[in-house]
C-alpha cells in the first residue's frame, strides 16, 4: 500500500506534465484540428490514467523516454544491502552468509498515510456517486413515457436525419431543467416538461438533435471514464480541469455535429436557442448524464463556435487526423513512466510457447514464505517452475550479483586471475572476516562487500551501465548510489533471469575471457556430493534489521547433465540466503 501511494504521487507529477503538454499542443494546433479530432485528443490521456492501475508491465515505446522511465523505476518492498550475518539453526555451513544493512529510503509510514487518504477520498467520492445515482433513480421512477405526439413526430424525424435505426426511449420528467441522455447500455433521453409544454418545434428538433449526437458518437462511455477519472484523481486539479475541457469540446463537438445537418439558415437559430435555454440551464447533478447543460464560460465558447462554423474540408479532415495520430502517439510514449506496476514489480516476460516447462507445487517446502523455485535441465532443456507469478517478478539481486560484479573486475583489468588481492584500507566492519586484505575467492566466499564495491568506484558508473547493458542483467537500471545500486531495488533480476544469466555465464555466451569465467567458476564452487559438484552464491536482503529477502542461484554439474537453478524467498522478518540454500537442498533432493 505504502509504495503504491508514493508511486501514484510520482505518476501525478508526470500525469499533471502531460495535461500542461497536451493543453499546449491543442492550443498550438487548434487551427489544424476539427472540433471532432479536438474532443477526440483527450482519449489518450484517459487511458494513461489507467495506466498506473493496470496489471501489466509496460513496454518502453520511444527511447527518448527512457531517462524518465529510470527515474519512475521502483523500489520494492524491500530496500536490502548485501547478505546477512544471521544465521539460522541448522543452516548449512558450506557458504558463509555475510553482508551489510541497509535503511529504507522513504518511510513507509508516510506511503501507508498517503494511501490511506487517497482511500479516504476516493471512498467520499463514490459516496457522492452513489447519492447521485440515488437521486436519478427517483427521477427516473416519476419519468413518464413522452406523450405529445407532436414532439414525438419531431422525434423520429430526428432520429432519421442522424441515421439512427435504434428508437431511443424520451421521457418527460419535472425534475430537469435541460434535456440529458442517460444510460450506457440502454440509453434514455430525459425532456423537462417545460420545454414541452412550451412547445417550439424547431428549438426541440434542435435540442434532440443535440441528445442523439451524443447517442451516436457513444458520449455515455467517455463519460463514464471521466468520471471515474475524477474519483481516482480526486486530488489533482490537473485532471479535473482536463476532465473540464473534455466536456466544453465534448459538447462543442457534439454542436457542430448538429450544425453539419442543419441548413446554413438554422445556425443562428441554433445558437440563439443555446442562448435562450442559457438562463435555465444548469450543470447535470448527475455524473454519468451527457445534456446541453454547463457553465457560462463553457456555454460562451459553445455559442463563438456556433457563431464561427464552417463546413469542415477534405484538407482539414486529414490534417486534423495526422495531427491526431502525432499528439496520440507522443502521449503513448508517457506509458512506461506511469505503469506502476513495471515500477513496482518490474515483471518479466518469459515466452513459454515451444518450452519444455513443468509447474511445480512446493506449497508446503515453502510454508510461510513469499517466493520461486526454478530448476532448468540444460540437456534435456526442460524447465520446472515454482510459482511462475514470483518467478518472473523482478526483485533486486543482493550478494548474487557479486559473480557478475566479479566478471566485471576481471574483465576491466581491476583485477586479474593471477592478481586479485585488494588492501583492507582499515575501516572496522562487524564481520571480523572482512577485516582484511582479500583475494577473488575470499571475497566471494565470505561475501566482502567492500571488496565489489572497490571494483565499481574503480570502474565509474558509465562503464558499469555499458556492463549491465551488454550482459543483459535484468532490468538494466543503475541509479543511486554506486555502492549500493544492486542493493537498494534500483536493479532488478527474476529468478527465471536469473537461469537464463547462468546459462549466459557458463557457456561464456558474453564472449569473455575463458580465464576470466573459470577465476569468477571457482570463486563461487562450493562442495561436492557423489558425482555431483554445486556452484553457487547467496544474497540477503536486510531493511532496518529485519531480514526480508534470501536468494540462492547456481548450477549443478554432473557427467551428462548441468542443471541451474534459483530460488528467491520473501518474509516481513526472516528470509536470508541461508534458508534459501536449505529450501533449495531440500527440493534438489526430493527430485
Amino acid at each position: 500500500m505504502g509504495n503504491f501511494a508514493l508511486q501514484f504521487l510520482l505518476c501525478n507529477i508526470f500525469i499533471s506534465i502531460i495535461i500542461g503538454l497536451l493543453l499546449a499542443a491543442k492550443h498550438m494546433l487548434r487551427s489544424r484540428l476539427t472540433s471532432r479530432m479536438q474532443y477526440h485528443l483527450w482519449f489518450p490521456l484517459l487511458g494513461l490514467l489507467a495506466v498506473p492501475f493496470l496489471p501489466v508491465r509496460s513496454l518502453p515505446l520511444f527511447s527518448w523516454l527512457s531517462v524518465f522511465q529510470t527515474m519512475a523505476a521502483s523500489h520494492t518492498g524491500t530496500t536490502p544491502g548485501g547478505n546477512t550475518a544471521s544465521h539460522q539453526a541448522g543452516t548449512l555451513d558450506w557458504m558463509n552468509d555475510f553482508g551489510v544493512t541497509a535503511s529504507q529510503k522513504t518511510s513507509s509510514g508516510v506511503g501507508v498515510l498517503l494511501f490511506v487518504l487517497w482511500a479516504a477520498g476516493v471512498a467520499g467520492m463514490v459516496i457522492l456517486t452513489v447519492r447521485s445515482a440515488i437521486r436519478f433513480h427517483a427521477l427516473k421512477t416519476s419519468s413518464l413515457p413522452l406523450q405529445n405526439r407532436s414532439v414525438h413526430k419531431i422525434y423520429q424525424g430526428c432520429l432519421r436525419e442522424m441515421n439512427i435505426t435504434k428508437n431511443i426511449p424520451v421521457y418527460s420528467t419535472a425534475f430537469l431543467k435541460s434535456p440529458v441522455l442517460a444510460g450506457m447500455f440502454r440509453p434514455c433521453i430525459y425532456m423537462p416538461i417545460h420545454l414541452i409544454s412550451d412547445y417550439n418545434a424547431k428549438d426541440l428538433r434542435y435540442m434532440l438533435l443535440h441528445e442523439l449526437s451524443h447517442y451516436k458518437h457513444k458520449d455515455a462511455v467517455m463519460n463514464h471514464l471521466m468520471h471515474i477519472a475524477n474519483v481516482l484523481y480526486w486530488f489533482n486539479p490537473f485532471v479535473w480541469h482536463a476532465c473540464k475541457e473534455m466536456k466544453t469540446d465534448r459538447e462543442i463537438a457534439c454542436d457542430t455535429s448538429v450544425l453539419d445537418i442543419l441548413e446554413a439558415d438554422d445556425h443562428e437559430r441554433y445558437g440563439h436557442t443555446l442562448i435562450d435555454l442559457a438562463e435555465k440551464i444548469s450543470r447535470a447533478s448527475f455524473p454519468f448524464a451527457t445534456g446541453m447543460s454547463g457553465s457560462m464560460a463553457q456555454m460562451q465558447r459553445r455559442i463563438i463556435n456556433i457563431a464561427n462554423y464552417q463546413k469542415e474540408s477534405f484538407h482539414k479532415r486529414v490534417s486534423s487526423f495526422l495531427s491526431y495520430v502525432l499528439i496520440a502517439a507522443f502521449l503513448a510514449g508517457f506509458i512506461p513512466v506511469l505503469s506502476i506496476h513495471a515500477a513496482g514489480h518490474d515483471r518479466y516476460v518469459f515466452h513459454e510457447q515451444g518450452r519444455n516447462i513443468t509447474y511445480l507445487d512446493l506449497d508446503d517446502v515453502f510454508g510461510k514464505y513469499e517466493g520461486s523455485f526454478v530448476l532448468y535441465d540444460a540437456e534435456n532443456d526442460s524447465w520446472q517452475i515454482y510459482n511462475k507469478e514470483c518467478a518472473t517478478t523482478r526483485i533486486t539481486p543482493v550478494s548474487t550479483y557479486k559473480i557478475y560484479s566479479a566478471l566485471f573486475g576481471l574483465e576491466t583489468g581491476i583485477i586479474s586471475p593471477e592478481q586479485s588481492l585488494m588492501k583492507w584500507d582499515g575501516q572496522h566492519h562487524v564481520y571480523e572476516s572482512w577485516n582484511s586484505d582479500q583475494t577473488l575467492q575470499s571475497a566471494m566466499q565470505d561475501s566482502v562487500t567492500w571488496y565489489f564495491q572497490a571494483i565499481d568506484r574503480q570502474a565509474g558508473f558509465p562503464a558499469i551501465r555499458d556492463y549491465i547493458e551488454k550482459i543483459g542483467y535484468g532490468n538494466q537500471t543503475v541509479r543511486g548510489n554506486i555502492s549500493s545500486y544492486w542493493a537498494d531495488s534500483s536493479l532488478g533480476i527474476s529468478p527465471i533471469e536469473q537461469i537464463e544469466m547462468l546459462q549466459k555465464f557458463y557457456y561464456n555466451q558474453f564472449g569473455f575471457s575463458p580465464e576470466n569465467i573459470r577465476a569468477v567458476k571457482d570463486s563461487i564452487y562450493l562442495y561436492s556430493e557423489e558425482n555431483s559438484r554445486i556452484y553457487g552464491k547467496t544474497g540477503t536482503g536486510e531493511v532496518d534489521g529485519a531480514n526480508t529477502l534470501g536468494w540462492f542461484i547456481g548450477y549443478i554439474e554432473q557427467e551428462d547433465h548441468t542443471y541451474f537453478f534459483a530460488t528467491s524467498i520473501q518474509n516481513d522478518d526472516l528470509a536470508t540466503g541461508s534458508i534459501a540454500a536449505e529450501l533449495t537442498h531440500s527440493i534438489l533432493s526430493d527430485i
